[in-house]
């Protein structure tokens, strides 16, 4: 494969970043890479922020911040490197559209595993304005700006449901 100065290697740097990118070589992976990098690197990094480490809420949103703008970064160069645009092997952008999902609410098993089944749906249907993201965005922010879209749309379906069907969210009566 020929990266992004025409060598027909890559440089050790552009490897490292292809690793980090693809969420340890997950995204190469035939099918569902996407998914199953949420499933084994975004589920858990999550559980451990929220359930190990015990993050505020404050904290947690201002590292998915971070965390976003990084994978702007690393989605934008990963494309250079692979001449691809939003290459399905490059998967860290599948990250902050699910952790944005758990933004201020309450970590129970329904609420993980709603946002995961529904971040996943909304970013695979790409609603717009994720379509129109994806197709006019260009770089790294085309890149994840489409996955934080659904991440969005499923922070206020969440939310709503939190809101309106607590006991169901596995939220105690308070």
């Amino acid at each position: 494969m020929t990266g992004s100065n025409g060598d027909s290697r890559r440089r050790g740097s552009d490897e490292l970043l292809l690793a980090v990118g693809s969420l340890g070589y997950i995204g190469f992976v035939r099918y569902a890479s996407g998914t199953i990098s949420v499933a084994v690197v975004g589920v858990p990094a999550y559980l451990a922020a929220k359930l190990g480490w015990g993050i505020s809420n404050s904290m947690y949103a201002a590292l998915v911040a971070a965390f976003t703008l990084l994978a702007v970064w690393i989605a934008g160069r990963a494309d250079d490197i692979l001449g691809e645009k939003d290459s399905r092997r490059s998967v860290i952008d599948e990250l902050p559209g699910f952790w944005i999902a758990l933004i201020a609410l309450p970590c129970t098993w329904q609420i993980v595993t709603g946002a995961f089944f529904i971040e996943r749906a909304l970013d695979i249907m790409k609603i717009w304005p994720a379509s129109w993201i994806e197709k006019r965005v260009a770089g790294g922010w085309g890149v994840v700006l489409d996955d934080v879209v659904a991440g969005l749309y499923t922070l206020a379906i969440l939310h709503a449901a939190a809101t309106w069907l607590p006991a169901r969210m596995g939220i105690a009566p308070s």
